[in-house]
């Protein structure tokens, strides 16, 4: 399992992932779960990926393929696509072609090599958009009403999101939402580790502004937890009972 988190804000867009894989209390491994292909200044797209590894990363690998076969079109390859809607229906499909695939090798019954994907990006002229996309290929949009998806282990980071974040927070505050919110989800969960990966997308920048790999021990995260966890303590105290 894992944990991912995208936001979708007027000033750009923030990202989140760690980088646990479990196959088991004795095999607890680190992966990469966030990945950029992009044309500086045309568009820019990044990817979270949470589920099956062997899904996840044969559909990244079959993603790059397309973007380097010299015969890619704007129905194969997402650097070429017309629209980040159509990027999502590449993932999609790609997704949902690599389980599929899997599933009839190995004749199970529709459950194995499950995984999720946030999709995020923008090209030059367009507008941000963010999708969430399922194992089978369908997916939803991030909107105005909703300015986050989560992929994974979402539950415990869920409740500071849904408090804290809406279209108008600015890029710093989105990046203490998700990185609280990630805190959240490691003090909760096991199955989700260190070390962690964050991107922030300016809007209408069309690359990556800022990308920064958080390893464990890192002072500026452990500030802010134990800044954090103080600070609800502190509310949680002035805070009355019920008469």
């Amino acid at each position: 399992m894992t944990y991912g988190v995208g936001l979708l804000l007027k000033e750009g867009m923030v990202l989140l992932s760690d980088t646990r894989t479990n196959a088991g209390i004795d095999h607890i491994s680190s992966y990469r779960k966030m990945f950029h292909f992009s044309v500086p200044g045309e568009r820019v797209i990044t990817i979270l990926t949470a589920g099956s590894l062997s899904t996840s990363q044969a559909t990244i690998a079959r993603l790059q393929e397309a973007v380097e076969d010299p015969e890619a079109s704007p129905e194969s390859s997402i650097l070429l696509a017309p629209s980040l809607l159509k990027v999502a229906e590449i993932v999609g499909a790609t997704l949902w072609s690599v389980r599929e695939g899997m599933e009839k090798r190995l004749h199970t019954n529709g459950t194995f090599g499950q995984a999720t994907m946030i999709v995020a990006g923008q090209r030059r002229g367009g507008v941000m958009r963010m999708f969430l996309v399922y194992p089978e290929g369908n997916f939803i949009e991030a909107t105005e009403d909703t300015p986050f998806l989560q992929i994974g282990e979402h539950k415990y980071g869920k409740p500071i999101l849904d408090r804290i974040v809406r279209p108008d927070t600015s890029l710093a505050d989105g990046q203490k939402a998700v990185l609280l919110s990630m805190d959240s989800t490691l003090r909760s969960n096991l199955s989700v580790g260190m070390p962690l990966d964050m991107a922030v997308i300016e809007r209408d920048a069309c690359q990556v502004a800022r990308e920064r790999r958080i390893e464990a021990g890192d002072e500026d995260f452990r500030a802010m937890s134990e800044a954090w966890s103080a600070a609800l303590r502190e509310g949680f105290r002035k805070i009355g009972i019920l008469k």
